[in-house]
């Protein structure tokens, strides 16, 4: 079991590749599934990721204010008008442009925790990143959101910050709380955890893009590019402002991870949620898993080589 989980972490770029691929050319293999079962998954990824938050980690953003500070100020300024920016250089469609302000105002992603440990980035503050930028998410996201498509569609604010509620914070609070009174079951799991994350996005992945496939197809280049663009300048900035900060390499390593690898998953389930009427919203978030998967394993390869 411990050589598969090893596998699968290892490979989860090309797992999630082949996944979304099989549910672009196959719809049939992933669109009997709901897309209400979006959420549940986000919240067991959730869930696994409030069973490996500590007390410690905590400590790390009073320990550390200063870095997590730039963190979740440069995760929640540079990637919603880096969206912005490409949704109007693009001039992209209403639909397609507010799933990629979504993904631009969603907090950082579980897997950047993994890719910056593979990166030998500060895995500490990448953590202590994830962690703020997720707290603070049911707030800042609904807001960023309301503030930069607002004038394309109605935001419901407040639904979007109940929704983050139930999905996000609810579920890692039950983590946490069966991590202090649970720990031997939590000591068992923890090995399987990522390999279980990964598997979750993946599915996720495939019911997003099955039951998007025909429009996906339509305007998938164009998704592509941008979502490309998004992630890849989001790494750069994220290095150069740690640089310009004299931040050491581990810290510019784990600042430039965490702020170009969005919750794209999230994204999908706001999408699916408070944009139903706009079904291509649910794309850009879906494009994103699979591509910052890839970049971030690249990343992970080029920076360690380095």
């Amino acid at each position: 079991m411990k050589r598969i989980c090893d596998f699968i972490g290892r490979w989860m770029g090309v797992i999630v590749l082949v996944v979304a691929a099989l549910a672009l050319v196959v719809p049939a293999s992933f669109v009997w599934i709901d897309t209400w079962a979006i959420n549940p998954m986000l919240g067991a990824i959730m869930f696994g990721m409030g069973l490996t938050l500590s007390p410690a980690d905590f400590k790390i953003v009073l320990s550390c204010p200063k870095d997590i500070l730039i963190g979740c100020l440069t995760q929640f300024t540079v990637m919603p008008l880096l969206a912005l920016g490409l949704t109007w250089a693009f001039a992209l469609p209403k639909e397609l442009a507010i799933g990629v302000i979504l993904v631009g105002c969603c907090p950082g992603g579980t897997a950047s925790n993994v890719i910056t440990y593979l990166a030998k980035g500060d895995l500490a503050l990448s953590v202590g990143m994830t962690a703020a930028s997720t707290l603070l998410a049911p707030l800042l996201t609904p807001l960023l959101v309301w503030l930069l498509a607002g004038t394309m569609v109605d935001v419901d604010t407040l639904g979007m910050l109940m929704s983050i509620v139930y999905v996000v914070i609810a579920p890692i609070v039950c983590g946490l709380l069966c991590q202090r009174f649970l720990p031997g079951l939590t000591r068992r799991v923890m090995p399987y955890l990522p390999a279980f994350s990964t598997i979750v996005i993946t599915m996720v992945v495939g019911i997003v893009v099955s039951h998007n496939a025909a429009r996906l197809l339509t305007a998938g280049l164009l998704v592509v590019a941008v979502v490309v663009l998004h992630n890849l300048l989001g790494l750069s900035i994220g290095f150069i402002v740690g640089r310009l900060l004299h931040l050491q390499r581990p810290k510019c390593v784990a600042l430039s991870i965490e702020v170009g690898m969005q919750n794209s998953g999230l994204a999908s389930s706001l999408a699916v949620l408070h944009f139903a009427a706009y079904p291509l919203a649910t794309i850009p978030g879906a494009v994103f898993s699979v591509w910052h998967n890839i970049s971030g394993a690249l990343v992970a390869h080029l920076v360690k080589k380095s």
